[in-house]
């Protein structure tokens, strides 16, 4: 008798920045990921309550965080940082958290939003704010898509 399948699991990812943390949410239904909010993270940190209240809201069953790898596969200059974040995420939250290489990801949403303008389906100027969410969309898609990068 084959195992039961695993239940569709909600999932957050986010990119982490020094001034913004890219947002993005998705299942594991449908594989799919969309962009979901930019939260704020000035000198005092990261905007936890917004943060808090994005998983309360989603009630994400795992939490997905880009790492930032340079293009050789060396830790990037904000992987310690990011790795703290990671830390306290998971332990505000209570939940599994996975981590993916970032590498890219945030050029790849600029790229994408640069050809949704040119082809007439962005009206809008592409901001920071698109970028980050999208970037953590890309990051979530990564994850669902069977990478990790959970290497210690």
């Amino acid at each position: 008798m084959a195992p039961a399948p695993e239940p569709p699991l909600i999932v957050l990812a986010f990119d982490y920045g020094l001034r913004r943390i890219g947002v993005a949410a998705g299942n594991t239904l449908t594989r799919s990921a969309a962009p979901l909010a930019v939260v704020r993270h000035g000198p005092h940190g990261p905007d936890w309550p917004h943060l808090e209240r994005l998983v309360r809201e989603h009630r994400p069953g795992l939490l997905v965080v880009g790492l930032p790898y340079n293009a050789d596969g060396t830790a990037g200059e904000l992987l310690p940082a990011t790795e703290r974040f990671a830390a306290a995420l998971a332990a505000r939250t209570g939940l599994p958290l996975a981590r993916v290489d970032e590498r890219y990801s945030s050029r790849e949403a600029t790229a994408e939003l640069v050809a949704r303008r040119r082809a007439g389906t962005r009206r809008h100027r592409i901001a920071k704010q698109d970028i980050d969410s999208l970037a953590a969309a890309l990051i979530l898609e990564r994850w669902l898509g069977g990478e990790s990068s959970d290497r210690r």
